[in-house]
Parts: C-alpha cells; structure tokens; sequence
C-alpha cells in the first residue's frame, strides 16, 4: 500500500475510497446484487469502505474482499457445523432436514397447488399428501394433522375438545409428576391454562393410579392428559398409570410423546412411539416434528377422526396452521429417505473412531494439537433423557473454541475436562474435509 503523506494527503488511499454507486456498476458485483439485492450488499460494501478510509484495504481490492465474505442468501442466521454430540440440540434448530425435504421446500418455494385439485380446478385439501403419508406411517391412526409445533398441538386440543355439553374448555386430568417444564421458563401448566381449560392434579409427584384419575373425572373433563417425561428420569419408590389403564374412563384419553417417534426404535426401548400409544388406547397422540422424527418445527396430531375433525374446525386452527414450506418439507421427511437424525443415531461407533483417527492424524500433521477420543453423545431435543450413545470425538486444545464460533460455517463443540471435544456423531461424514479445513482456519 502506498505510503502516507498526512492526513488528507494526495497520496492518501483513504481519498480513494470507491464510491457506492460505482462498486454497485462493477460487473464483478452484479450476480450479487440480483441474488442478494442492494441494501443488502451495500451494508457490506460500507464495511469494506470503512476498512479503505483507516488504511487496513486497498481500494482496488474492495469488490474482491467484499464478495468473499458475502453470504449465500441475505440472512443473519449462519450454518454450524453440530459437534456438540447433541444429535438434536435445540439451540441449533434441533433436527436437521434430509436432501429430500430440502429438495422439496426449493420446489415449493413459487406457486404451488397447496390448496388447489389440479384434475377440476377447484379449492383442495391443504396438505393432503403431507397427511396421507403421515397416516400411511401410523396405519393404527383413522386420522392425522399438523399445526405449528407441538405446544400448538396441546394447546389447539386443550381448546377444541371440550365436554359434550360445553362449548367452552373444560377440565383437564393431568398427573402431578407430568406437569413438565420444558425449557426458558415454558411451564405445560400455563399452557393448558392458557386456554381457559382447568387442571385437575392427580396423584403424588412419584406415584399415580388408574383409580386417581378415575376419581378425578366427571361430566366436566374435556380429556385425560398423560405426558411422556422426555427431558427427566423420576426413578425410585414410583408408579405410574398407562394408558391402556385409563381407556375405560369414558373420556378422551390424549398422549403428549414429545420426541415424535412414529414407530419404536431399538436404541430407544423407553421411548414411546406415535402407534405404541395408539395401540395402547390412546385416543389422540400429540409429537413434534423436529425432534427425533427429523423433519422440519410442526406439532403431529394422530388418532380419532372424531376428534381431529373437531380440531381442524376450531377457529384457532387457523392461527396455528402449517405453511406451504414446512408441508413440503415434512412430506419428504416422512415419505423420503433415512433423516439425518436417524444416521446419527444409528451411526457406528466404530466408524466414528475411524473417522476421528483420520481427522486428528491429519490435523497434527499441520502442528494442531489434535487427538482422537472416544466420547458419549445424547440424543437431546427433550428426548431420551438419560441415554448416552458411545461415540468418538476430535480433542482439541479449549482456546480453539471461540475461534471455531467465529469461522464460516461456523464451529460448535464442547469443553470437557479442559480440552474442546469435536464430536462427530452429529457431524455427517461429508463434512468432514470441510471440519478439517475449518480447524486449521481457526488456530
């Protein structure tokens, strides 16, 4: 860079600066701007230019630097890179999407027959093949349905399902030791309270019977709720009531699973399953979408036509209603190939190692400290509490950690025992180069 005469001087770069206008006409900017837009590259542009007028760019590399550090698309949110060894960790958007489902969220993005019979022309089914691969995945449901997340589920039925002879929400039966706090201060309590429903506890905080809820339900209880502690383990001097215990009781009785299991899994024998519950005599069973079912935030309700045809009408389905996106999405998930979430859970463990071996060996091989380790990772999301999955991990040293946040894509791991574990049980394979590349960026 050329030397400094003074503040001012003819030889100063800062009286170089490019103005706006002209980076904006440079043809190198212009498949930015189409596919970011203006303001939002000028935002960048600002940044480079400020560089230039405190002498740390030179003027004529001000288009280079700034389309190297644009983004794909114009967001805040960046892509990380999940090594925490928490296969859905919420903090991270819990489960990432298949191919598939990303594929199909791209072909919806434009117009699109969501709700629309192509064959006559007229107004159809919202979601009907999104709902139809559903009820093809839990053939023990008669019906199915979707809204926003899983809290909007519990919340949609708490409304909708109410007495025969009310038209406003009536009592619901709940277990003390099922009154969950799920995370942030979200109480179920609140939730269901919220709706103008009224709880009505039973039992003790460890011990509940089939002849407490009994007891507890009369001509004002809309439903029995039983709630699957998924983010706890009471254990000890405990009894709980199944639900093929509370079927007789002459209300609905409504399973809240949590983790969006649609069918058992043998790494997760404690965890229930959309139609375990429905075979069980659940009348309704209410799950989340981006947990261990893979797919895109949405709330899956299954199990009595009856009553799903009374959700579907309530006028609070329509605030909590799915869009065009998270139907596509959803879809493919169900319908489509193995989730990345499930080729986490199911990974190798020894393949893990390997994968680990491989990465440190090459990572040492360029003066990092790097080890491979074997490390316990959990599924996370609210579900499987409890259950570690051996796994193996990349041991780096802890100042890592920061630098690992700041790369693009960025970095997430964990601390242990003074060492920042990379865990790669969440990490595709794929990524692993890229993993590679990201560490030596970051020392």
């Amino acid at each position: 860079m050329a030397a400094q005469t003074g503040e001012g001087g003819a030889a100063d770069p800062r009286r170089r600066v490019p103005s706006t206008d002209a980076l904006l006409r440079d043809e190198r900017m212009r498949p930015a701007v189409d596919v970011l837009g203006a303001p939002y590259v000028k935002a960048w542009l600002k940044g480079a230019q400020d560089a230039v007028r405190a002498g740390d760019l030179a003027p004529e590399d001000v288009v280079q630097t700034v389309l190297a550090q644009l983004p794909a698309a114009p967001i805040t949110a960046v892509r990380v890179l999940n090594a925490t060894g928490v296969l859905l960790h919420t903090n991270l958007g819990r489960a990432p999407l298949s191919e598939a489902a990303v594929r199909a969220v791209g072909i919806v993005a434009g117009a699109t027959d969501v709700e629309l019979d192509l064959a006559t022309g007229r107004r159809g089914a919202r979601g009907r093949g999104a709902l139809e691969i559903l009820r093809a995945a839990v053939p023990d449901a008669e019906d199915a349905y979707l809204v926003n997340n899983g809290a909007a589920a519990l919340a949609l039925a708490a409304t909708a399902l109410t007495p025969a002879h009310s038209r406003v929400p009536g009592s619901i039966v709940i277990a003390r030791g099922e009154m969950v706090e799920i995370g942030d201060g979200f109480r179920l309590p609140d939730l269901l309270e919220s709706t103008g429903a009224t709880l009505r506890e039973v039992g003790t905080t460890n011990r509940v019977t089939a002849d407490d809820y009994a007891e507890a339900v009369d001509d004002t209880t809309a439903f029995i709720l039983k709630v699957h502690p998924s983010n706890f383990v009471i254990s000890g001097f405990t009894a709980g009531a199944g639900v093929h215990e509370l079927r007789g009781l002459g209300v609905p009785v409504v399973a809240d699973i949590g983790s969006g299991l649609l069918v058992p899994h043998p790494a997760l024998p404690d965890e229930p399953s959309a139609g375990g519950m429905l075979r069980a005599g659940a009348d309704l069973v209410t799950a989340s979408g981006d947990k261990l079912l893979g797919g895109p935030q949405a709330g899956v309700v299954v199990g009595r036509a009856d009553l799903i045809h009374a959700m579907r009408r309530h006028p609070l389905a329509r605030a909590l209603r799915v869009d065009k996106l998270t139907l596509a999405a959803f879809e493919a998930t169900v319908g489509g190939p193995r989730t990345p979430t499930m080729a986490a859970l199911e990974a190798d463990p020894r393949a893990l190692r390997a994968r680990a071996d491989q990465l440190a060996e090459a990572l040492r091989g360029d003066g990092i400290d790097a080890e491979a380790v074997d490390s316990r990772a959990t599924v996370g999301g609210g579900g499987a509490p409890g259950v570690e999955l051996p796994s193996a991990a990349v041991s780096l040293p802890t100042g890592l950690a920061a630098p690992l946040r700041a790369v693009r894509p960025a970095v997430l791991g964990r601390v242990t025992e003074g060492r920042l574990l990379l865990d790669l049980r969440a990490v595709a394979e794929a990524d692993d180069d890229l993993l590679a590349q990201l560490v030596r960026a970051a020392r």
